[in-house]
């Protein structure tokens, strides 16, 4: 009876780690949206990284869990507040505060570090990929260096969301070639830790930048026209990602022709799930 409720114990932690990161995750995609999209695709989908990898079934008992919660504090500090002039009172999860993105870059680059010095995989992956993410902020060439390394790790999950990150530091810094390249890559990969529509409509952002607008609008409607077709075992309509709606916005301001011509949104994509 002690083995059932210590391993009910260990779910239960789970779940609410879960719950935390994924709410985190979520503020972090608000707070940059438009304004640091690379370190946004850096850090987003670590805890598809860390559900993927199996965080609690790799090790048991005390370890685990100390890995987790170490793990855990470096996600807290990457969704720090940062804000020049704190209020006194902050309304943050953590309730840390930095006055620069550095500063909390650095910060996380710390944390991370701990976790790799004392743990194995897949803790050490993730956290290495952590901080090869905040490196982009801190030491740009570094960074992206360690995000070359990873990329080409034994860790699958790591490896393709290191992939993404290089991507769009390279989209970042004007290298499109080289971003469309490692973007079509990703898409044809089919990884669970990068979801196609979302390679695809980083895709099809690089091919607007290089002038390709016929074929920036044709990735965006595929992307939209499949997703409205899109239908579950019982026959009804699969909401739709964020990723397809956003390349449905996206379509109507490139080409309002082409966006004319996608099919009707089923109106069970607009209802909450």
């Amino acid at each position: 009876m002690a083995p059932s409720k210590k391993k009910h114990a260990r779910e239960v932690r789970r779940d609410k780690f879960r719950e935390k990161a994924l709410e985190q995750f979520d503020r972090v995609g608000d707070r940059l949206e438009g304004r640091g999209r690379t370190i946004l695709y850096a850090l987003a989908g670590l805890v598809a990284l860390a559900l993927l990898a199996g965080v609690y079934s790799w090790w048991s008992g005390r370890k685990a869990e100390e890995a987790t919660r170490a793990l855990s504090r470096v996600i807290e500090i990457a969704d720090a507040t940062v804000s020049a002039s704190p209020a006194p009172a902050v309304p943050a999860t953590t309730g840390l505060t930095f006055t620069t993105e550095k500063e909390r870059a650095e910060r996380v680059i710390h944390e991370a570090q701990k976790v790799e010095n004392k743990y194995g995989d897949p803790y050490r992956s993730i956290a290495r990929y952590f901080r090869a993410a905040n490196l982009l902020t801190v030491d740009r060439a570094k960074g992206i260096s360690e995000l070359e390394a990873l990329a080409g790790s034994g860790e699958a999950e790591v490896a393709a969301r290191a992939k993404f990150a290089l991507a769009q530091a390279r989209e970042a810094d004007g290298q499109y070639d080289a971003a469309a390249a490692l973007y079509t890559e990703l898409a044809r990969a089919q990884s669970p830790a990068v979801p196609v529509d979302t390679a695809n409509l980083r895709l099809a952002s690089v091919y607007e930048k290089q002038g390709k607008r016929s074929e920036a609008a044709d990735i965006l409607f595929q992307i939209a026209k499949t997703a409205r077709e899109a239908k579950g075992q019982d026959g009804k309509p699969i909401a739709q990602s964020a990723a397809a709606r956003e390349a449905a916005q996206k379509l109507e301001r490139l080409d309002p022709t082409r966006h004319a011509q996608l099919p009707a949104e089923p109106a069970a994509a607009n209802l909450p799930f």
